[in-house]
C-alpha cells in the first residue's frame, strides 16, 4: 500500500475541529524539559525508487535454501512445497478471514480447519486434535500444564534428548506455575518413587536421531499414574507406528515439515492431540461437524476452553488464537500427497540420510549414538562444529546444527537432516568438504 500524508489543507480542518492552533498544542501536557527542542540527526529522505533500489540490494544480501544446501533439521526442514500449497492458500477468503466466531460466515474456514484436525488425529493415532497452536515449543509446554492440571502433581519429566530449545520453553511454563522440570538422561522415572511426576515428555525421534526408549518412556510414565506425552516429527510418523499405539495419551509437535517454508525459523504451527479423555482439558479450539434445522451438515466451534470464553477462570490455557493460515498449508500439503506419497517423502529421506551416514563413516565420522535412525543422524566431528560450518558456508553449503552450542555433553556433535530434496551429488559434495576440511587442520 502506498504512503499519502495528510495534506495541508487536511491538517488544517483536523486542528479547526479540535478547535487548537497547532500541532504543538496537542503536546501540552508533556513538560518542556522532556521535550525534544532539536532536529533529528537523520539523514536527507530519498525518493520512492530509490528506497526500493536500497531495500533490493540489502535483500540481495541474504541467502536462502534456494542459493544453499541444506543439511540444517532439528525442528525446521528444508522440504520441497508442492507450488499449489501456496496458491491456494494465497485465496483472499483465507488470508482475510479472522477467528471465525460466527459459524454462519466461517463454513469454508472452520471446514479447513475440521479436515487439519482430522488429518492430524490420524497421523498421530489419537481420537482428537486441535485447531493449531503457536509452535511445537508452546504445544509441550501446554502439554505439560494439561498434565500438571489433571494429576495435581508438580513435576515434568523431560527427555535430555528433547530438542533443547523446546525444553526451555517447556521449562519457562511450568516453573511460572510452580512445577519442576526434570531432565531423564534413559526412560528411568525422576524423583523418587515417581509419586510426583505429571508427565513424561519424549521426543520420537529425539534430536539426535534416535528411535529408541520411547515405548519404555510412555510405560513408566503410565505406570506411575502419569501422562505420556510424545513430541513428534510430523514426516516420520508417516514410516513410525503411531504414538497413540505405544502408549502416549498426548502428541504434540512442530508442523512445520508439512508445507511450510523456512522464514527466519517461523512462522510454522504447533499440533496438538489426545486421547478423548483429555479432550476437555485441550487447549484453544476444536472445530465439530454438526447439523442445522435442516439436517444439513455444518462445522462449529465445539469447545473453546480458554478464558475469553465462558469458562474464564476455570480455562485449561490462556491460548488466544491458532496458526489457521499455516494449519490450512498442512492441510493443502497433506492432502496434495495423501498417505502414500507422505511415506514417500518420508522413506526418500531415510534412503538418503543412510547413505551419507555410510559415507561420512568412511572418512572417520563415527555417530555420537548407535541408536536407530531416520533421516537425521548425529556425528562426532575431529574439531570445532562452527569452524566446519563456516567452511561449508563459504563453499555453498548449510552444515548441521552444532550439538556441544546446546549441551556440553554434545560436545563435537554434529546433527545432519537429510530430506527428499538432497541429492547424490550434492552428499557426495558435503562429504568431500568434509574431508577437505579434516585435512586443513
Amino acid at each position: 500500500m502506498a504512503y499519502v500524508p495528510h495534506t495541508a489543507s487536511e491538517r488544517k480542518e483536523m486542528l479547526e475541529r479540535l478547535g487548537i492552533d497547532g500541532v504543538q498544542a496537542l503536546f501540552a501536557d508533556i513538560p518542556p524539559s522532556a521535550r525534544m527542542t532539536r532536529d533529528l540527526n537523520l539523514p536527507s529522505g530519498l525518493s520512492e525508487w530509490q528506497v526500493q533500489d536500497r531495500m533490493r540490494r540489502l535483500a540481495g544480501r541474504n541467502r536462502s535454501v534456494d542459493d544453499l544446501v541444506s543439511f540444517l533439521g532439528a525442528g525446521s526442514y528444508d522440504r520441497f512445497i508442492p507450488a499449489a500449497v501456496a496458491h491456494l492458500a494465497s485465496r483472499g477468503e483465507f488470508q482475510t478471514a479472522y477467528t471465525p466466531y460466527q459459524p454462519e460466515l466461517s463454513q469454508g474456514t472452520l471446514a479447513a480447519i475440521f479436515e487439519f484436525q482430522t488429518m492430524i488425529a490420524s497421523l498421530t493415532g489419537m481420537d482428537a486434535a486441535q485447531a493449531s497452536l503457536y509452535d511445537g515449543a508452546s504445544a509441550a509446554a501446554e502439554a505439560a500444564l494439561l498434565a500438571m492440571a489433571a494429576t495435581g502433581r508438580p513435576v515434568i519429566g523431560l527427555a535430555r534428548t528433547l530438542n533443547p530449545d523446546v525444553r526451555q520453553v517447556v521449562s519457562t511454563y511450568v516453573k511460572a506455575k510452580g512445577g519442576v522440570v526434570e531432565l531423564m538422561d534413559h526412560a528411568e522415572v525422576p524423583v523418587r518413587d515417581g509419586s510426583e511426576l505429571a508427565a513424561v515428555i519424549w521426543p520420537y525421534p529425539d534430536v539426535l536421531g534416535g528411535l529408541t526408549q520411547f515405548p519404555q518412556a510412555m510405560e513408566r510414565a503410565r505406570a506411575h499414574g502419569a501422562l505420556g506425552v510424545c513430541y513428534a516429527d510430523p514426516v516420520a510418523l508417516a514410516l513410525l507406528k503411531p504414538p497413540g499405539d505405544l502408549g502416549a495419551e498426548v502428541v504434540v509437535g512442530e508442523g512445520q515439515p508439512l508445507g511450510q517454508s523456512l522464514q527466519y525459523g517461523g512462522p510454522g504451527f504447533g499440533f496438538f492431540a489426545v486421547k478423548s479423555k483429555w479432550v476437555r482439558r485441550m487447549p484453544g479450539r476444536i472445530v465439530g461437524a454438526t447439523r442445522d434445522r435442516k439436517g444439513r451438515r455444518g462445522f462449529v466451534l465445539t469447545l473453546q476452553a480458554r478464558e475469553q470464553h465462558i469458562r474464564r477462570d476455570k480455562a485449561t490455557s490462556n491460548v488466544c488464537s491458532n496458526h489457521s493460515l499455516n494449519a490450512l498449508k498442512a492441510t493443502i500439503y497433506l492432502a496434495l500427497l495423501g498417505p502414500a506419497g507422505l511415506r514417500r517423502i518420508a522413506q526418500l529421506s531415510v534412503n538418503k540420510a543412510h547413505y551419507l551416514q555410510k559415507r561420512l563413516a568412511q572418512i572417520g565420522l563415527r555417530r555420537l549414538s548407535e541408536e536407530p535412525f531416520l533421516f537425521e543422524f548425529s556425528v562426532l566431528v575431529p574439531g570445532s562444529v562452527a569452524s566446519l560450518n563456516r567452511w561449508l558456508l563459504s563453499r555453498g553449503m548449510l552444515g548441521g546444527v552444532d550439538l556441544g552450542a546446546w549441551d556440553p555433553l554434545w560436545a563435537n556433535g554434529w546433527q545432519l537432516a537429510v530430506t527428499e530434496k538432497r541429492t547424490k551429488e550434492e552428499m557426495d559434495r558435503l562429504v568431500e568438504e568434509v574431508q577437505a576440511w579434516i585435512e586443513s587442520r
